[in-house]
């Protein structure tokens, strides 16, 4: 009986995974190059391309930070599904938001 309850709670137990300290260290230097860059980008005229470029650059650091900052890496399915589903909704959202920027008379506006 014993062998039994034990079997069921290690089967219920949660996984822990633990992160090797290299990982964590090469995301930081990871983002600080990326903040590096981003500053770099910004002093170099793209034209209209500096929104696009900013863009993502922001969005390379932010994934990184969901990743292994926020252990998404190591997380379930229904994780994975709301992250992609929260990313491809912020994309609508851009391109929405860009279609109408993009869309407006500006000449009427000067």
């Amino acid at each position: 009986m014993a062998d039994t309850t034990e079997h069921h709670q290690l089967e219920h137990a949660p996984h822990v995974h633990v992160t090797p300290l290299w990982i964590y260290i090469a995301v930081f230097l990871a983002l600080a190059v990326g903040t590096i860059v981003t500053y770099l980008a910004s002093l170099v005229d793209l034209g209209m391309w500096n929104t696009p470029v900013a863009l993502i650059i922001a969005t390379i650091k932010a994934v990184l930070v969901i990743l292994f900052f926020m252990h998404v890496i190591h997380s379930t399915r229904l994780t994975w599904v709301t992250v992609v589903g929260s990313f491809l909704w912020l994309g609508i959202l851009f391109v929405l938001t860009f279609a109408d920027y993009l869309t407006r008379g500006w000449s009427l506006f000067k």
